[in-house]
């Protein structure tokens, strides 16, 4: 008979902050990971280390490059120090699990001590889907409360007007005396104020 097929292990690993890099870097989770796949037979074709990137953002290159390796065909299984080292909410945990699923990869977490090669970490992903509806139903509950308070305020509502001028936006901070304030007038963001305010500082620097 052939022999089992060993199973392709991908490695993730990441910490927050510059210090922490800099300080021990990634690699007490990846010894640990190492450990992980050695005992469970597995090879690691990769290990991928995202150091000083939040978890919040998906612009983390070494994460976009384990994520290419699967996409490939090229991993079975993928191993983490602990969920929110690769997630960046649970809805995003999720949809990676939903796409991992397709592509028959399996994920496994070292500290939760769960993962989806197994009935029981399969049956907690399910519920972790349920509350990621969940969380997006009520999110969207806000949202829609939000607006509707926003309109018994008389607040207007639409699509930031990308054409405000970099005078209109000082004249509107100067008037309402705050961005917010500014914008909630203006039906723009604060971050198109923001940005138009800056905008307006060589203007200001040069009439001076």
């Amino acid at each position: 008979m052939p022999e089992p097929k060993t199973k392709r292990a991908a490695i993730y690993t990441r910490v927050s902050t510059r210090s922490q890099a800099e300080k021990h870097g990634t690699a007490y989770q990846k010894q640990a990971l190492l450990r992980m796949a050695d005992a469970r037979g597995w090879t690691v074709t990769g290990i991928y280390s995202d150091e000083g990137y939040s978890g919040r953002t998906d612009e983390r290159p070494a994460l976009k490059e384990m994520t290419l390796a699967v996409q490939r065909g090229e991993v079975d299984v993928v191993l983490v120090w602990r969920w929110d080292r690769l997630f960046r909410s649970l809805v995003h945990l999720v949809q990676m699990l939903q796409d991992f699923e397709d592509r028959n990869v399996d994920l496994v977490s070292h500290q939760e001590g769960t993962d989806t090669t197994t009935s029981l970490g399969r049956a907690l992903f399910q519920v972790a889907g349920t509350m990621a509806e969940l969380e997006s139903a009520l999110a969207r509950e806000r949202i829609q409360a939000g607006i509707e308070a926003a309109r018994a305020r008389g607040t207007r509502l639409g699509r930031p007007r990308a054409k405000l001028s970099a005078d209109e936006a000082v004249e509107a901070v100067a008037e309402h005396g705050s961005i917010r304030r500014a914008a909630e007038a203006l039906g723009a963001s604060p971050s198109l104020i923001a940005r138009r305010l800056r905008e307006a500082q060589p203007s200001a620097a040069a009439a001076s």
